[in-house]
């Protein structure tokens, strides 16, 4: 168990992609903060907190349920502090929590843009922010975020200009933690998938069950956060990775474990030519 001790601060671990992440890092051993909002299950999305420690238990991980909106900086800084008390230490931050509306200017709502830049930027930031102090005392630290490769091609700006802003964002804030905290040690990349992954906002949001069938499975980001955290922290840094890229690396060359349509036509993610 490559992670035996290690602790992780996963935001929107209740389900999806931070969901998966946080189990298979605890097949690894490691003690996961589950740090989300739900705590009662929203049947169209599904998850909460508490399911998600029962499975990061099961697995053979320690789990702990903090239930924290991070747009509140103070419900940041207690789910910290609630990890520090019951696990000691924090070795890795994953941004996964995210919002997303792919909605023109003119149909974009100022609630809406007010959501995504709270909770995509601004929350990523502070979760990050309040975890420094801790990640400065691990031995092989790093801050993992869910955005995509920079790239100022202006169709990925024409489609959603308040959304593709807000995910540039978190990968400039990647790059940047790379640079300022690489005499601390401290590891800061940005990682995405290739193509579409089978969550419930895609299944809701984006494209119903039949792109979920050109989807692959979120297990296939989770492979590649397992990958990175166990890079030395110092060597691998301040990368906006491909998941594909990640496990031609890890020398995972079966891909099609990944899909939920094995044999079936895939469908690109966002800002992935």
């Amino acid at each position: 168990m490559q992670l035996a001790g290690k602790t992780y601060f996963i935001t929107g671990a209740s389900r999806g992609i931070g969901k998966a992440i946080a189990l298979r890092l605890a097949k690894e051993g490691a003690n996961i903060a589950v740090v989300a909002k739900s705590v009662v299950e929203d049947p169209r999305l599904g998850g909460t907190i508490q399911g998600s420690v029962e499975e990061i238990n099961a697995a053979g991980g320690k789990g702990l349920a903090i239930q924290c909106d991070i747009r509140d900086e103070e419900q940041i800084i207690r789910a910290v502090q609630q990890t520090i008390s019951i696990f000691g230490g924090i070795d890795g931050v994953i941004n996964n929590a995210s919002a997303i509306s792919l909605s023109k200017t003119e149909q974009t709502e100022a609630k809406r843009f007010d959501l995504m830049h709270s909770i995509n930027v601004r929350g990523t930031f502070l979760v990050t922010k309040h975890c420094i102090p801790f990640l400065k005392k691990s031995s092989n630290p790093h801050i993992i975020t869910l955005s995509p490769p920079l790239d100022m091609d202006p169709k990925w700006f024409g489609f959603s200009v308040a959304y593709s802003l807000t995910k540039f964002n978190m990968s400039m804030m990647a790059i940047g933690w790379a640079d300022e905290f690489k005499d601390a040690g401290i590891a800061a990349n940005a990682l995405w998938p290739v193509t579409t992954i089978a969550t419930a906002a895609v299944k809701n949001l984006l494209g119903g069950d039949m792109l979920i069938n050109m989807s692959r499975k979120p297990e296939i980001l989770a492979d590649c956060v397992n990958w990175i955290v166990q890079q030395p922290a110092k060597e691998c840094t301040g990368n906006t990775f491909l998941d594909e890229e990640i496990l031609a690396k890890a020398g995972i060359t079966d891909l099609e474990q990944y899909a939920v349509t094995p044999g079936g036509k895939l469908q690109k993610d966002l800002f992935v030519k």
